[in-house]
């Protein structure tokens, strides 16, 4: 059996998803080579070790958030709380239904695997970059350092807010945004002016 077979490399990272979806992110890496119908050598001859089968359960699920975050990064013809309530609904919707993959992939397996912690903040933090840059390059913010600060702290702070949220589904989700649009709001606000080293 070749790990080089893509679609049987898809079919496994399929089986992966299912287990962890109906089990839970304790989910072993015996029950997800159980649900693929193989032996764990074999599961793990695709992927080379457990850290490769988390990265690339990563790469296909954090990816596919960050690919449907990015078009709302730089819609046109949409003021910065509009893009900020699209984003930020875009992203709830996609990891609360995605429960238990999204806590597989952060709250279990990162912490587990030095790899795979490292290329998830690399990705988190380029899209920090990204929003960063757009937010100077329109113009948004004046000053490109605070640009950054800017984008690397609203993707923090969704995030985290995020994680709660989806331990406190009783909180409505529409209070959750508007929360958060409103601190992005305000941030924004008091940042179309360059800041001077004294703050002045």
């Amino acid at each position: 059996m070749s790990g080089r077979d893509p679609d049987r490399r898809r079919a496994l990272l399929d089986a992966a998803d299912r287990v962890i979806t109906r089990e839970g992110p304790e989910v072993s890496m015996a029950a997800i080579a159980a649900e693929a119908g193989v032996t764990k050598p074999i599961l793990y001859r695709h992927f080379g070790d457990k850290s490769g089968l988390y990265q690339a359960l990563a790469d296909r699920h954090v990816r596919t958030v960050i690919g449907r975050l990015r078009p709302w990064l730089a819609a046109p013809g949409i003021d910065p709380r509009g893009r900020a309530r699209a984003a930020i609904s875009v992203y709830l919707d996609l990891v609360s239904a995605n429960f238990n993959l999204y806590r597989f992939l952060f709250h279990r397996a990162g912490p587990e695997d030095t790899a795979l912690r490292s290329r998830m903040t690399a990705l988190v933090r380029g899209l920090g970059e990204e929003l960063g840059g757009v937010l100077a390059a329109e113009g948004v913010v004046a000053d490109p350092l605070r640009a950054q600060v800017l984008g690397h702290a609203f993707v923090g702070m969704v995030q985290t807010t995020g994680d709660w949220w989806l331990e406190h589904p009783e909180v409505d989700r529409t209070q959750v945004v508007e929360g958060l649009v409103d601190v992005i709001a305000a941030a924004l606000s008091g940042a179309r002016a360059p800041h001077t080293a004294d703050g002045g």
